[in-house]
């Protein structure tokens, strides 16, 4: 008779094609069953999750390890914040992570150390994204491929004038028509994009700094809807002239949801993210002072409501956090939460713990999405799109032994105390009630947080490179 490592019992399982009540059973890191109680096999230990939520943990498609570069170099800083952050993943219920590579160097001479650094210090398994913007970074697309990376992100035209402490190079219309025309013969190949005009935003930045205005709003008016939605319109024409594959990450307004609808019933191959920070959050929330500073920036409440719209109707398809680890004191400048919102730094802080919370609390809880599609476009559409299916994203046999119990009626206020990263002390869902909370965290068929608890030790964990069609690793 097969004994388990594991069993998960008394739960509402969310699979690919139903939610039942029942459980799972793993083994060896993976699940071998699937079923009710009673056809499950015994295990070694069982959990029982009191009637509460089983579902795969979710995958972070898009946060930037690294960015304590500013206190360390880029490489100490990588393996610094695979520690810190992933520790609160899954805290979070967080169980993979897919990071964006970004240094004027070349990479491919560097996929050892990449890979030795989350092994080394993560908390959960992870997969790499890299950022396209030097010269010699599109002469090594194929070579990334070789190596596990088929997504690569490049910025359309931001960073021509913004941030420059960061030396990263924006890309004209020529720059992607040849990034776009590369990848298309890459089997499984995306390109992914940062989708805002700088040119129009420059020009309003310099204007709207000249009437002394300070506050959050300001910031979004700074680089208007239009910004992301005339990117958008040129991404997708261009995606169509390559007969290629694009991505547009964090995308912010409901006119980029018009757009990429559009495109898709024409039959591109468009297809989008967004964050919970614009799913929570409208440019007009005074409370959030530098803290709800983020590029692209907050927009109004229509925006916000057809975002919600469109990952119910398919239009998006995908979510991720865009978490950017900084410290507090970087993050504001040394001038406090209401300090100077044109010199603090944008990006949100501890997205990867709050990404299951706020989901299930803003989604679930407030009948924006159901539980299943919730399921599909934070864990399985996102191990689909990465190349990481079924070996993640699903409950079922075969599929690492990967999963999150959540009650749903569970609350916590998010607080300094709340998460378990490097920062804790801001992020902009700072004093919220947050309703529908991770109680356990499984990775590869082991605790690795009980009830708030930390179960584990970081490091062996697994390098995932993709695979085009989805096909496990072995």
């Amino acid at each position: 008779m097969t004994i388990a490592d594991l069993n998960v019992v008394n739960a509402k399982v969310v699979t690919p094609t139903k939610t039942f009540v029942g459980g799972i059973a793993a083994k060896d890191g993976s699940i071998i069953s699937v079923d009710s109680l009673p056809n499950l096999p015994e295990a070694e230990q069982t959990i029982d999750a009191n009637g509460n939520y089983l579902i795969p943990g979710f995958i972070d498609p898009h946060v930037h390890w690294g960015l304590s570069r500013y206190e360390y170099d880029y490489h100490e800083g990588l393996k610094h914040d695979f520690e810190t952050e992933t520790r609160g993943a899954v805290h979070g219920g967080v169980t993979t992570v897919v990071n964006f590579l970004l240094q004027p160097e070349p990479y491919v001479p560097d996929m050892d150390f990449f890979i030795k650094a989350g092994e080394e210090n993560s908390y959960i398994d992870f997969a790499y994204h890299a950022i396209i913007h030097k010269e010699p970074h599109f002469a090594e697309v194929e070579a990334l491929a070789e190596n596990g990376i088929r997504s690569f992100k490049i910025f359309y035209n931001w960073y021509k004038h913004a941030s420059p402490e960061l030396g990263i190079e924006h890309s004209d219309s020529g720059r992607v028509y040849r990034l776009l025309d590369t990848v298309s013969d890459i089997e499984g190949g995306v390109v992914m994009f940062h989708a805002e005009n700088e040119d129009l935003a420059h020009e309003r930045r310099q204007e709207l700094k000249e009437t002394g205005r300070n506050d959050l709003e300001v910031w979004s008016e700074s680089a208007p809807n239009i910004c992301e939605a005339m990117q958008i319109e040129n991404i997708a024409k261009l995606t169509e002239y390559t007969d290629s594959t694009a991505y547009i990450v964090h995308m912010s307004t409901g006119e980029g949801v018009d757009i990429c609808r559009r495109y898709q019933q024409q039959g591109v191959d468009i297809s989008t993210e967004t964050l919970p920070a614009f799913l929570a959050h409208t440019k007009d929330e005074e409370g959030l002072g530098v803290w709800g500073k983020i590029s692209p920036p907050l927009r109004g409440e229509q925006s916000r409501q057809k975002l919600w719209h469109g990952l119910r109707d398919g239009v998006i398809d995908y979510a991720g956090t865009d978490h950017c680890p900084h410290k507090k004191s970087f993050k504001e400048k040394d001038e406090g939460k209401f300090g100077d919102i044109w010199e603090a730094i944008p990006g949100d802080n501890n997205g990867i713990e709050y990404f299951l919370p706020v989901m299930m609390s803003e989604g679930v809880n407030k009948n924006n999405i159901s539980m299943e599609r919730l399921v599909e476009v934070c864990a399985e559409n996102n191990a689909r799109r990465w190349g990481l299916y079924p070996r993640k994203g699903a409950l079922v046999e075969g599929a690492d032994a990967d999963m999150v119990i959540v009650d749903l009626e569970k609350s916590a206020t998010v607080t300094d105390d709340f998460y378990h990263t490097m920062e804790p002390r801001y992020s902009s869902f700072h004093g919220q009630e947050l309703t529908g909370l991770p109680t356990h965290t499984i990775i590869d068929g082991e605790v690795a947080v009980k009830e708030g608890e930390l179960q584990v030790i970081k490091g062996g964990r697994n390098y995932l490179p993709r695979q085009p069609d989805g096909v496990p690793i072995e």
